[in-house]
């Protein structure tokens, strides 16, 4: 197989499905926002370094790294830009859950998420941009689409920051409704949204029988440095145990389901990009579960805060 065709692949992706899946990460956001409450936030300035050691190795580190790791496989442009755009996602939905199954520190693993969703709003049009340029295969693409940081910071705005903002704010002012809505929506959100990557995948089966051989261990490897990349850094800056094990999981799981909506919202359902992204949303679950299982298997230690 020549691994360049894969950078002609389309996948097929018509509107409707893209409002969709829109509406599916919006409503997630949305289940995530109503578990928050402003205290998550305030949380950090009281005990701020694992929060920010996380977010450090979330929005620097791992896209700097990422961009490193592309330089040495060195495959097609189309792959190695979506690499660098799943780098530059903020943490994924699932992260809080699996830092639980993992025996983490569950307050910084929902700290990390609160603030890194926002973050985002800048830093992943910021990422993608920055490291994305600097290789002239993958700015090559950023050019054809002519690509604007400000699109993909409103585009952003509108899927995280208005349902976060909303999800917070009933949080804030309807704490009993919350309380007997919350889980049954999170549970309906995560199955809509199962749904339509569900279709989508379906829709593009063969395409992804062709070529998901092809992006297998460079998302393998990609995962792998992410997770190793935020644990060590935890353990280096003398975090206790249950803290690194949340900064890892945090780091390591992204929300490829936003890298989908940027990949069909900007680049037309750019076939590497695409594939890469989707597989990175079911691999990063099962290395996720991987990841706590081995964690829980392993006593803590006595550093616990």
């Amino acid at each position: 197989m020549d691994v360049a065709a894969i950078d002609q692949v389309r996948l097929n992706f018509n509107p409707q499905g893209l409002l969709a899946i829109n509406a599916a990460i919006g409503l997630m956001m949305l289940g995530v926002a109503l578990e928050l409450k402003l205290e998550d936030f305030k949380r950090i300035f009281r005990a701020p370094k694992a929060p920010a050691i996380g977010l450090a190795t979330q929005f620097i580190l791992l896209p700097a790294f990422t961009f490193l790791l592309t330089l040495i496989l060195q495959p097609p442009p189309s792959i190695a830009l979506g690499m660098i755009l799943v780098a530059a996602c903020p943490g994924g939905n699932l992260s809080n859950i699996i830092t639980y199954l993992a025996h983490g520190n569950c307050a910084v693993s929902v700290s990390m998420t609160a603030v890194s969703t926002a973050a985002a709003i800048f830093m992943t049009p910021l990422n993608l941009t920055v490291w994305g340029s600097l290789n002239p295969q993958t700015a090559q693409i950023l050019k054809k689409v002519s690509l604007s940081p400000f699109d993909v910071f409103i585009n952003i705005f509108i899927i995280l920051g208005i349902p976060l903002i909303v999800g917070l704010s009933v949080s804030h002012y309807f704490p009993s409704l919350v309380q007997k809505v919350r889980k049954p929506f999170k549970i309906f959100s995560l199955i809509f949204f199962l749904g339509i990557v569900a279709a989508a995948l379906i829709a593009n089966w063969q395409n992804f029988i062709n070529y998901v051989g092809l992006v297998f261990f460079g998302v393998l490897i990609h995962n792998a440095l992410a997770l190793n990349l935020g644990y060590w850094c935890g353990r280096l800056l003398r975090l206790n145990e249950q803290d690194t094990r949340a900064v890892s999981i945090e780091v390591g799981i992204q929300n490829s389901g936003l890298g989908l909506v940027l990949v069909f919202t900007f680049f037309q359902g750019l076939g590497g990009m695409a594939i890469i992204t989707a597989w990175w949303g079911i691999w990063h679950i099962i290395a996720g579960l991987a990841a706590a299982f081995f964690f829980s298997r392993r006593p803590l230690p006595d550093d616990r805060g």
